[in-house]
């Protein structure tokens, strides 16, 4: 069983690195034998044509978090459309309203979480060269007062 799984990790090859041959090689060898030339090259032209192809993306940005019971990983991508083909469902109002509430409150959030270390960052410099804007008052006080 461990030999199996270590050979399984030994095989791997990231999705992104796939090849045609990689597919054509995880099929048995009685059946690829069974197979003529004309036949794995249609196969490896619909494998190509499958594959996904990289672009180029503004943010790709991957997190995982780890939890005491589970891990999660949260996938942020944004780039040009590339994708081929139409939607399997058509774009409704509700849809189209529904992505534009998303998309807002996206920015706002990322709004919210740059502009809240941006203060922090001058706050801290602030500190730092002995600024005092609020003679006998700092953020510390205030924050005690709640």
């Amino acid at each position: 069983m461990n030999k199996q799984r270590s050979q399984q990790k030994s095989d791997y090859e990231p999705y992104r690195n796939r090849t045609p041959e990689y597919y054509l090689n995880k099929i048995q060898p009685q059946i690829l034998s069974s197979l003529n030339a004309e036949q794995i090259t249609a196969i490896r032209d619909i494998l190509k044509q499958a594959i996904p192809k990289n672009s180029p993306k503004i943010v790709d940005l991957r997190v995982t978090i780890d939890l005491i019971l589970s891990r999660f990983y949260l996938v942020l991508l944004l780039g040009k459309e590339r994708r081929r083909g139409q939607r399997e469902y058509p774009v409704t109002g509700i849809t189209r309203i529904g992505n534009l509430i998303a998309a807002t409150l996206l920015l706002i959030a990322i709004n919210l979480l740059i502009s809240a270390f941006i203060f922090l960052l001058l706050y801290l410099i602030k500190s730092a060269l002995g600024i005092d804007l609020f003679p006998g008052e700092h953020l510390k006080d205030q924050l005690k007062k709640f």
